[in-house]
């Protein structure tokens, strides 16, 4: 395990600022350092929040698409702006300019954050099954808030994720001031909910969503032991989109410190700026799991609580709920 540094003014963040300045000035060609032979195994990951073979496979999905065709104005090498990217990411200190900020591409993130096969979805199920005995779930949903630099909350991210952490779908361009259920209700993955694609299969959500037959919220008030039962699974269940949050925000502080500015290097986070960085760290966060690699030590992030969501008494909405209830957690008691 690798300790994480809470010092983001360091000599190294200095010199890779440095770095920057010298290519704005073309004449001046001073040998550049390589964090690969620099630091250590332990400094390059408190830096990048990835190993050093983490960082080569990463390079690997992008580096085609962010090669310069000059080497005019000593273009920085596709390495050095992924490298100065994921330690934006980690220190949430501006050490780019808005031109050598990698994002990635739509194919990038959609062989990363993919649509599950038929196999893929009953490991899931599985998966999820081990954890509390919840039957049928391929997901747990949820959407967090997060602050701009001067601390207000400017984006609510909605994602879903399997029993594995991974994040199975993101949608990232609603304002903070958006409701949970509007970004779902107009999202493409309630679409291919209500179509049927995945047949008698559940998401997993909190009091913040309207109940249905495809996304199952907790009882507000469970009378029974079925009931309570329920309540109880649900729960457990669910928890992995709270950590797969937490882990995200502690492995990429970026989110969690707020999208700041360095106003000298002239580079402000914008909205779509902060698009970017959303599905950018659901890509390399996924990419983390894959590879198994290890998180940061870093205090739990705080996870907002859901205001529920009045369902009123629409009975509709609440059919499957208690059928699973009564044909199903009554009989785990």
């Amino acid at each position: 395990m690798y300790s994480s540094s809470s010092e983001f003014t360091s000599s190294s963040d200095e010199e890779l600022i440095e770095m920057v300045r010298r290519r704005r000035h073309p004449k001046v060609f001073n040998e550049r350092r390589n964090p690969f032979n620099q630091f250590s195994d332990e400094e390059f990951f408190d830096r990048f929040r990835f190993t050093k073979d983490g960082v080569n496979e990463i390079l690997g999905y992008i580096d085609d698409t962010i090669k310069f065709d000059s080497a005019r104005n000593q273009c920085l090498t596709p390495m050095n702006q992924l490298l100065l990217t994921l330690r934006f990411y980690a220190s949430g200190c501006m050490l780019i300019s808005a031109g050598d900020f990698i994002g990635v591409t739509k194919a990038t993130a959609g062989r990363i954050i993919k649509k599950e096969t038929v196999n893929e979805i009953r490991d899931i199920q599985a998966g999820f099954y081990e954890i509390a005995r919840f039957p049928k779930v391929i997901g747990n949903h949820d959407a967090e808030l997060y602050r701009n630099r001067k601390g207000y909350f400017s984006y609510n991210v909605q994602t879903t994720c399997d029993y594995n952490l991974k994040i199975t779908n993101i949608v990232a361009r609603w304002p903070g001031s958006t409701h949970d259920q509007t970004i779902f209700n107009n999202s493409r993955l309630k679409t291919k909910l209500e179509s049927g694609i995945y047949n008698d299969c559940f998401l997993l959500g909190d009091n913040g969503y309207r109940n249905s037959n495809y996304l199952l919220t907790p009882l507000l008030q469970p009378h029974t032991a079925a009931e309570e039962k329920y309540n109880s699974c649900h729960i457990i269940t669910r928890n992995t989109v709270e950590r797969q949050y937490g882990i995200l925000q502690r492995r990429f502080p970026i989110l969690s410190l707020g999208m700041r500015e360095r106003a000298s290097l002239g580079m402000r986070v914008n909205k779509e700026t902060a698009k970017i960085i959303f599905v950018a760290t659901a890509v390399l966060h996924n990419i983390a799991i894959n590879r198994n690699e290890p998180l940061p030590i870093q205090e739990d992030i705080l996870v907002e609580a859901a205001d529920a969501f009045n369902e009123g008494n629409n009975e509709a909405n609440n059919n499957t709920r208690q059928r699973l209830i009564q044909n199903y957690f009554q009989n785990l008691l």
